[in-house]
């Protein structure tokens, strides 16, 4: 039996073997890609490469892909841990010809692998073909001798368009897209289900571990095929899938990756049963968030955060099922890295960090929970009072405000004899969803269509030399990523140019803005990004005249506002070398922003850092453009830029030639702008620390200008201080001392006096108490009392009662405060948390504490004296 790790190395080598090149793994958020939530397939870091917008050095590829698909088009989160097959997470393998082999090539290299170098028998494999593939099937049946009854030709989708079939991909509407070939394992007749083709084909025993995708057209507008140059190949296999496959199972989740995972899990909930489907939960989901917050995916209410937070939640919820009420999830991270610890190293590096990420994560939600509860349980009241249900509104307010699972919700309705409006619930969602594409999460903007990639040529950036370029010619104007010929005044476009100074969002570094014009019109740039990683589209509007594709402009980039982001630009780079150094090599960049006004610079790090550490990187960075060195840029070989000891920076996309940005003792991969010489800097200040997550910190910064004001600044706050304490600026210190001093001085006296004043209220209230059942009682309210005064009035009052149940309560600055007590000889009749509880439901709130005190709060004040007054009533229901 091979375990998953061998099958992953010999798949490699196989291939390695091959002539293709060993290509790592990429991020699971893609680079340059707008379009995509997560890295979802093999072919994503190729993707450019096939639309022929990038150049490879090689033209045959391999890859065991790390891929995430629970958002958006690919969600299958509700039926992870309850099929055979489905995750969140997943490894893809996959070989890959840019123009190299084709058909053959594919078919051979795949059958080999699979019968030779797995030994898997023959006759256990079936494979379909698009119904038109003729040349497909010829390759089987001939060159590999499959038998034609195990061969499946399948055609489109009934009523559906030309080309929509399983066996047809394309990669979007119009563009590089051709027929595929599947391969599917047949487990045995003692597995329901049957081949491909056939009335019961989900079923589990015919299961397609490959697809070989034969890109070898290109689709028009109108639908029409044309057949490429230089067609290429792309496939993909589960690793999980084969794994079944080659260890004797037709379920993922009994391979010997997940058998581990579900093990500890097991361990640490405490399940007996080993299939448990909520084991194969949390095995599955720390697979999907320890990888995606080693690759800087940080738990948020949006975007990916979204998801993540989601899917750890999911996994901590069924912990709660198998009865594990503490944090737990986080200890999973040890397990998996015992089990792609090797394979994966990033994630082994990085294991600390993630276990304390997805634990505040796990502290998080428990606290949601708790504000969850309380609001369902009025819900529920009021839902008895209707109709039974609870309304999809709510349920939906639960879950995405909240993030209360509608599982969990629907549990609690269920055991209160309630349900939930689903229909209501999913109208909600897809509201929701429908505002996600309105706010154009990602961006429309940032999107250009195959037709316009094939029209265009990539753009020529000639901004490191200069800020303005002459006749350069508008190849290409696009509206929603289409291609028109003419823009007329008022309209917005992104226009491409065959050459350009114009930097284009990239790094963290932001796009320049600037002008474009010719004698007939003037074209106002507002930003500048880049399209299919090669593109520089101008973002803007037309202010004056129209323009053509192939006109001639003058390119001017806003020459000051490019100054001052290029000095915060290489000022981020010598704050980075200040950081490794002060705060260890274990820093490593999560994401940036080079600005006009400022640099923000987030990084890893498991602490606050002092205020020496900042005054210390603020040192190293001023030092640094004293020195005034000279910048040099110089492209080389990725390779050979590491060996040099140059730092890659957190998710970005580097190819074989890399651009080396050195600026004294800092070097790193960079293709932004810089300064000519470090002491073009001028000034470096920081202005900010603060923590964005768990393990990442955030430091803002100003330079140049920027940094001469921010000094000023304070330095002007600082006299105005003085002025108002009458000192010297450098008297502050001591002035300040004195008056916190005498500031605490008299917060004595004020509690003093209060203290007063509330024994003596006592004593009043004392005669207030009324007998109830044989037990004297007393429930007052007293408003404008803060909650210590509250707590000290109650412990008088039983004092002075000496046997007694009491309530004391008021409103201050809005808000309810309650305070019970009871005498410890009657705390075996009436619990103080029980009965601040009865009180605090009654004012919108709840509360809690020992037998014989509790506090609450509530917001509902206008309700607080008929809470009082029931506080008798319910002293005598529990006698």
């Amino acid at each position: 039996m091979k375990s998953t790790s061998e099958i992953r190395a010999a798949f490699l080598a196989f291939f390695g073997d091959r002539d293709h090149q060993v290509v790592a793994s990429s991020s699971l958020v893609p680079a340059d890609d707008p379009t995509l939530l997560f890295t979802n397939a093999g072919m994503v870091q190729f993707k450019d490469v096939f639309l022929g917008a990038e150049q490879r050095p090689y033209r045959r590829a391999v890859t065991a892909q790390r891929c995430v698909r629970a958002g958006g088009k690919h969600n299958d989160l509700d039926q992870v841990g309850y099929t055979a097959r489905h995750h969140t997470f997943f490894e893809m393998l996959g070989n890959f010809s840019f123009g190299d082999y084709f058909k053959a090539d594919a078919i051979r290299y795949a059958w080999e692998l699979l019968t030779a170098e797995f030994g898997i028998p023959a006759e256990r494999l079936w494979v379909t073909v698009y119904e038109t593939d003729d040349e497909a099937y010829a390759v089987w049946k001939d060159a590999i001798g499959v038998e034609p009854g195990r061969i499946i030709r399948v055609g489109d989708k009934p009523g559906g368009a030309p080309y929509d079939s399983d066996n047809f991909w394309a990669m979007g509407d119009t563009g590089p897209c051709g027929p595929c070939t599947e391969i599917f394992y047949d487990h045995g007749p003692g597995i329901d289900g049957g081949p491909p083709g056939s009335p019961d084909e989900d079923g589990d025993r015919y299961v397609e571990v490959w697809n070989l995708v034969f890109m070898q057209y290109d689709r028009a507008a109108d639908g029409s095929l044309t057949p490429l140059p230089a067609p290429c190949v792309d496939t993909g296999m589960g690793l999980e899938r084969i794994a079944a496959v080659l260890q004797g199972t037709h379920d993922n989740y009994h391979t010997d990756l997940f058998r581990h995972l579900t093990a500890a899990a097991a361990e640490l909930t405490g399940a007996a049963d080993p299939d448990s489907k909520s084991l194969r939960v949390i095995a599955d989901h720390i697979r999907a968030c320890a990888f995606l917050v080693a690759d800087g995916v940080l738990p948020s209410n949006e975007g990916r955060g979204y998801v993540l937070r989601r899917i750890i939640r999911r996994a901590v919820r069924h912990g709660f099922m198998l009865g594990r009420k503490e944090p737990f999830f986080h200890l999973m991270v040890g397990p998996l890295v015992e089990v792609m610890g090797e394979a994966c190293p990033e994630l082994a590096r990085q294991a600390e960090r993630v276990g304390t990420v997805l634990e505040e994560e796990e502290i998080r939600f428990a606290r949601t929970l708790d504000t969850g509860m309380a609001i369902l349980e009025k819900v529920m009241e009021q839902a008895h009072a209707r109709r039974g249900q609870i309304d999809g509104k709510t349920a939906f307010e639960l879950y995405d405000t909240y993030g209360f699972p509608l599982d969990l919700t629907e549990d609690i309705a269920r055991e209160n004899g309630l349900t939930v409006d689903l229909a209501g619930f999913e109208a909600e969602m897809a509201e929701q969803k429908a505002r996600g594409r309105r706010s154009g999460k990602f961006r429309q903007r940032d999107q250009i269509s195959a037709e316009a990639i094939k029209a265009l040529q990539p753009t020529e950036f000639t901004g490191y030399a200069e800020l303005a370029s002459e006749g350069v010619r508008l190849i290409g104007i696009l509206v929603d990523g289409e291609l028109v010929e003419a823009l007329e005044p008022g309209q917005s476009a992104l226009l491409v140019l065959d050459r350009t100074p114009f930097y284009a969002e990239s790094g963290g570094q932001v796009g320049d803005t600037g002008v474009l014009r010719n004698e007939e019109a003037c074209f106002r740039v507002e930003d500048t990004v880049k399209l299919a990683a090669v593109f520089h589209a101008h973002v803007g509007t037309l202010e004056a005249g129209g323009l053509a594709a192939g006109d001639r402009l003058d390119a001017a980039v806003d020459g000051e506002r490019r100054a001052a982001v290029v000095r915060h630009h290489s000022a981020t780079h010598l704050m980075h070398k200040a950081l490794r150094d002060v705060l260890g090599a274990h820093v490593e960049q999560r994401g940036s922003l080079v600005a006009p006004e400022y640099l923000r610079f987030d990084f890893s790090h498991p602490r606050q850092v002092t205020g020496e550490e900042l005054r210390e990187i603020e040192r190293q960075v001023n030092r640094a453009i004293r020195d005034n060195p000279a910048a040099n840029a110089e492209v080389m070989g990725f390779e050979e830029a590491m060996e040099t000891g140059a730092v890659a920076l957190f998710g970005e996309k580097y190819g074989d030639q890399v651009r080396v940005m050195r600026l004294g003792d800092s070097v790193e991969l960079c293709g932004g702008t810089h300064v000519r010489r470090v002491g073009d800097i001028g000034q470096f200040k920081i202005t900010g620390e603060s923590a964005i997550g768990a393990g990442i910190r955030r430091i803002e910064a100003v330079a140049g200008e920027a940094a001469v004001a921010s000094m000023q600044q304070t330095e002007a706050r600082l006299q105005e201080v003085a002025q108002v304490l009458k000192v010297a600026p450098d008297a502050l210190e001591a002035r300040l001392q004195q008056l916190l001093e005498r500031n605490r001085a008299l917060e004595k006296e004020v509690d003093a006096i209060k203290s007063s004043l509330a024994s003596s209220s006592t004593g009043d209230l004392a005669g207030q108490a009324e007998e109830v059942e044989g037990v004297k009682v007393l429930s007052c309210r007293l408003d404008d009392t803060d909650a210590k005064a509250l707590r000290e009035g109650v412990d008088r009052l039983k004092d002075r009662l000496g046997s007694a149940v009491v309530v004391l309560a008021g409103v201050e600055s809005g808000k309810v405060r309650i305070a019970a007590g009871v005498t410890k000889d009657l705390v075996s009749r009436f619990r103080a948390g029980e009965l601040v509880n009865f009180v605090a439901q009654q004012v919108g709130g709840k509360g809690g504490g020992r037998p014989d005190f509790a506090q609450a709060g509530g917001t509902r004040p206008e309700h607080l004296d008929k809470a009082l007054s029931t506080v008798s009533a319910w002293v005598k229901g529990k006698n």
